[in-house]
């Protein structure tokens, strides 16, 4: 079974930062791009950065481009988070497949989200 647990979640002020992880079990991860999305109450989930297996080709969000880095170790992805602002706040997803790119519907594999919190 495949699983996608994010970790690193949690509280910072405007101007700090964090640092999201996301573990991939249950298969071999091996030419599947993963990516991080995330979605504020009331908003529709929204691109943030991809990776591809090779780590060679990295997106970003226009929002957060100079202030997220995402790299990868194999199986696992992450998501540093530098000078987090009040627009960033929202739950963050990982998500894993053989589709690269910003749209959601291309990705095969979910995790179940991790809080981040920004305060001002």
């Amino acid at each position: 079974q495949v699983q996608l647990v994010e970790s690193g979640g949690g509280l910072a002020q405007a101007g700090g930062s964090l640092r999201l992880s996301c573990a991939a079990s249950g298969r071999t991860f091996s030419s599947y791009a993963m990516a991080w999305f995330r979605q504020a109450p009331g908003k529709e989930r929204e691109f943030v950065a991809a990776i591809t297996w090779s780590g060679l080709l990295r997106d970003y969000a226009d929002s957060v481009k100079g202030r997220f880095t995402i790299s990868r170790d194999k199986n696992t992805v992450y998501l540093q988070m530098n000078n987090l602002q009040p627009e960033d706040p929202a739950v963050y997803y990982c998500a894993a497949g053989t589709y690269y790119g910003s749209g959601p519907k291309g990705y095969d594999y979910w995790g179940q989200g991790t809080q981040v919190t920004v305060s001002s």
